[in-house]
């Protein structure tokens, strides 16, 4: 599989670089990247203070997060959480014990019909993670982001997962799983269960039909890397058309899933001691990214 062009964005007050240390300390294979830092410049818009941390990057067994500190505005839930695969019973143990310290048990590890040994939990940092016992392999990759459509969005998952899939051009549908009859309250038809891969990575989608009293936030966001201005053109339109557009790179789709789309220019940019305070004075007047303004700066 092509590299993942898909990172996922975990939205915190001030705890992005704790919480990259408590993942990458926790989880195999994990490691710390680049740790960017808030200049001078933009803080009548984005208030933090000259030289706090603003974004880490961090990767899990391949998958690649964003951490940001961008203050209480959002708090993250379970609209969407991690499938996190174990490949032995020690462990799925330690993981969850290490997640369920200062955090909060959705579902008990234990068996289920659809895994010999699983467990959904909330982590001390607000992040939702399905623990599974299973093989790597059979969906391939450790960590998988899966969308929970529940409430306003409820019964439109499939709608979901074709208009993703036809938004990315290097996308295919694993498969969808749907509800059958007298599987109240989730509708026949409504998915059970989809995977999919977006950009060189996979997708998961639920739905359920009780009540949940979350939906889809800035808590938790998906950046698209893209090569050019024509990239960015593309995916901003694609998903602004019906959706709605926000401040620096930052949208909304139809079904209320937040996606930040981002020139591949921009980290090395803000990667300049000398250009990075203008280059976040000019992104902080944008909606969609404008490259040559970005240069210019």
């Amino acid at each position: 599989m092509e590299e993942q062009r898909v990172t996922t964005c975990l939205w915190f007050d001030d705890q992005a670089e704790e919480a990259a240390e408590f993942y990458s300390s926790t989880l195999k294979n994990s490691t710390i990247g680049n740790i960017n830092y808030y200049a001078k410049e933009g803080f009548d818009v984005h208030g933090r203070p000259e030289g706090s941390v603003m974004t880490v990057d961090f990767s899990i067994d391949g998958q690649k997060f964003l951490g940001l500190n961008g203050g209480p505005a959002f708090k993250k839930n379970p609209s969407i959480s991690f499938f996190y695969i174990c490949e032995t019973e020690e462990e799925i143990d330690e993981v969850w014990e290490e997640f369920a310290k200062e955090g909060k048990i959705m579902m008990e590890l234990g068996k289920y019909d659809w895994s010999e040994k699983y467990g959904f939990i909330e982590d001390k940092y607000g992040v939702s993670w399905q623990l599974s016992l299973g093989k790597i392999s059979e969906v391939g990759q450790r960590v998988t982001p899966c969308f929970l459509f529940v409430g306003d969005q409820f019964g439109k998952g499939e709608e979901a997962v074709n208009f993703y899939t036809s938004v990315f051009k290097d996308s295919e549908i694993d498969g969808i799983l749907q509800y059958g009859d007298n599987e109240s309250p989730n509708k026949p038809g409504s998915v059970k269960h989809a995977q999919f891969s977006l950009g060189g990575g996979k997708f998961m989608l639920m739905e359920s039909g009780l009540e949940h009293g979350f939906a889809f936030n800035e808590g938790i966001s998906l950046s698209v890397e893209c090569e050019d201005q024509e990239e960015v053109n593309y995916f901003w339109d694609s998903f602004t058309a019906d959706g709605t557009e926000s401040q620096c790179g930052w949208l909304k789709d139809k079904f209320g899933v937040s996606w930040q789309i981002v020139p591949k220019i921009l980290p090395k940019l803000m990667s300049d001691p000398e250009r990075a305070g203008r280059v976040m004075e000019a992104f902080m007047k944008m909606k969609k990214y404008d490259i040559k303004k970005l240069e210019a700066a």
